[in-house]
């Protein structure tokens, strides 16, 4: 039996009280054993008062997230993404961090693709690198982005690019900019700080709009269903970084009901803002987040 396999297998025993959770969580933890994660930035959502001539923006693209560190490509979590030798042949001896992108509406595809243990062909030849930084970079990030364009360019491969930035001159330009992209079914856009340094962490010298937000909280507990999800798990009780839990009980399909996410895997949900006692409002379950 594969390791999928048997993960759904045990979700399904602790749902129907055969199994002890802890047993799940385990299993669940298990590949992540001795992953060194690579030093990234991280965003934070966006927020009207910061001055937005400061600011370079791209589009969002909703892809897998990758760091090379000279030798191989990386997810978030250290894993070695299992990519062709062509794809990574002219890749520099310098860091690099970007995201392996298939175009808009294709984060599934893109994420089953890099997660194959043996690369297709066919799929990475519709993958692209898109690099939007150089990690322990010098200078501010105009600085580290002109070297970042230069390198690329001597590169001389069309699967890697550097996302177009832009400025605008205030929040309404910036909120056209966003309806524009998300009717052409892009995800959103990023803000990066255009005399930042390079550094770690979430910060506020990276920001992120989008229609909605979302963020990822862990599955504590299952919820029975009732009515026509009898049987089946209703609801997820999760928690949040800080600790706060509550209870996702929209955005799944049938199938993901009778086989849910793990016990002490991530997930990733969307909803409108937060409570004044910091709780997601309208919350629906948009995905697990797999091991990156």
């Amino acid at each position: 039996m594969t390791l999928p396999a048997l993960r759904r297998l045990t979700s399904l025993l602790v749902l129907c009280g055969a199994l002890a959770p802890i047993t799940l969580l385990s299993a669940a933890n298990a590949s992540e054993v001795n992953l060194s994660k690579p030093a990234i930035l991280l965003a934070q959502n966006y927020h009207p008062s910061i001055n937005l001539a400061d600011y370079l923006v791209s589009e969002k693209l909703d892809g897998v997230r990758a760091i090379w560190d000279g030798k191989a490509l990386r997810f978030r979590s250290g894993q070695v993404i299992n990519a062709p030798a062509w794809f990574v042949a002219k890749l520099p001896a310098h860091a690099l961090d970007g995201e392996l992108w298939m175009g808009r509406r294709s984060f599934d595809r893109v994420s089953a693709a890099t997660r194959r243990l043996v690369p297709l062909d066919a799929e990475w030849k519709a993958i692209t690198y898109q690099v939007v930084e150089l990690p322990g970079g010098a200078g501010t990030f105009s600085e580290r982005l002109l070297m970042l364009k230069s390198s690329v360019a001597k590169m001389n491969a069309p699967w890697l690019q550097v996302p177009a930035q832009f400025t605008v001159v205030d929040d309404a330009a910036l909120q056209l900019k966003l309806q524009k992209i998300v009717r052409a079914g892009g995800e959103g856009l990023m803000l990066h700080r255009a005399d930042a340094v390079w550094q770690t962490g979430r910060s506020e010298v990276l920001l992120k709009l989008k229609m909605q937000l979302d963020a990822e909280a862990k599955v504590i507990a299952y919820l029975p269903g009732k009515g026509k999800y009898l049987g089946m798990m209703g609801a997820l009780e999760v928690e949040m970084p800080d600790g706060k839990r509550f209870r996702l009980g929209t955005g799944f399909s049938d199938a993901q009901r009778r086989t849910p996410p793990e016990i002490g895997s991530m997930v990733t949900y969307r909803y409108r803002d937060l409570t004044p006692q910091g709780l997601p409002r309208f919350a629906n379950f948009l995905r697990i987040r797999e091991i990156e």
